[in-house]
């Protein structure tokens, strides 16, 4: 999850940069959205009601820690339920810390796809098998640009029945919208199931906010012991929890993104 703030030249013109929807500061607290009634009245949904027995489950990450920050609960019930399951990185997050002399963008290359294969062992998805990971190798950033390359990508991993867990195509973040879109427009030609996971916008938005589309939304509920192994999933990701001394810049993942986004439960939009 890269804080980038604005579309990169080249990204679809049906979806333009939206200032309302712009990430930064510290965004809104998390104790706001669990003081707000809304969350705990949302209509619960179970994984088999999200990938129905016999289904396959493609979760799309536009960046290494997306797929924990989104689908983390979701993938271990899943593996319980021996569920195949196919993760599709769509960039390496290579321009997470620009300007960087300690994170620079080849080390980062290399670093962050081992971070989530770290993170998928520390929530014991990749006992007996586990996801098949795919990396499409387009470059952080430029999603936006490369959508027609990520769109004709899915058109040759899906199949007809699939159930697509992406990024939601309003969540505020160039690569994450440019992704919603391109699984979007897949999935209908593909007769494919989607399902937009929000995790940007919890920072931009705002309880009961009318630009959420609350009447999609699902919640997901786990136990304790599904949300530690989320938790620990997450320390995987070094490069993105710790503060760089070489920009001075503070960690991409800091507390008050981890607070939104670590809870026994996931909101979903089907």
């Amino acid at each position: 999850m890269n804080a980038i703030h604005s579309f990169p030249a080249g990204a679809p013109a049906h979806r333009p940069w939206r200032e309302e929807r712009r990430i930064d500061g510290l965004g809104t607290p998390d104790a706001d959205w669990q003081a707000w009634g809304g969350l705990a009245a949302l209509p619960p949904v179970s994984s088999v009601e999200l990938v129905p027995p016999h289904r396959r489950a493609i979760v799309i990450a536009p960046h290494p820690d997306d797929e924990v920050l989104a689908c983390g609960g979701l993938l271990q019930l899943l593996h319980a339920r021996h569920t195949q399951t196919v993760l599709l990185a769509v960039t390496d997050g290579d321009a997470s810390h620009p300007g960087s002399a300690q994170y620079r963008p080849q080390e980062l290359m290399r670093l962050r796809p081992q971070e989530t294969m770290a993170a998928l062992h520390a929530m014991g998805v990749c006992d007996g098998g586990g996801p098949q990971v795919l990396r499409a190798r387009i470059g952080d950033g430029q999603v936006g640009a490369c959508i027609d390359q990520l769109h004709t990508m899915l058109l040759q991993l899906l199949r007809p029945d699939d159930v697509v867990f992406v990024t939601w195509r309003q969540d505020g973040h160039p690569d994450h919208e440019a992704c919603g879109v391109a699984a979007a427009l897949a999935a209908r030609a593909c007769h494919a199931t989607l399902v937009e996971v929000p995790v940007w916008g919890w920072h931009w938005a705002e309880p009961g906010d009318s630009r959420v589309p609350w009447n999609r939304a699902r919640r997901l509920d786990f136990e304790p012991q599904v949300l530690h192994r989320k938790r620990q999933a997450l320390g995987c990701y070094h490069s993105q929890l710790r503060h760089d001394p070489s920009t001075g810049q503070p960690p991409i993942l800091g507390p008050h993104v981890l607070a939104r986004l670590l809870h026994p439960y996931e909101i979903y939009f089907i």
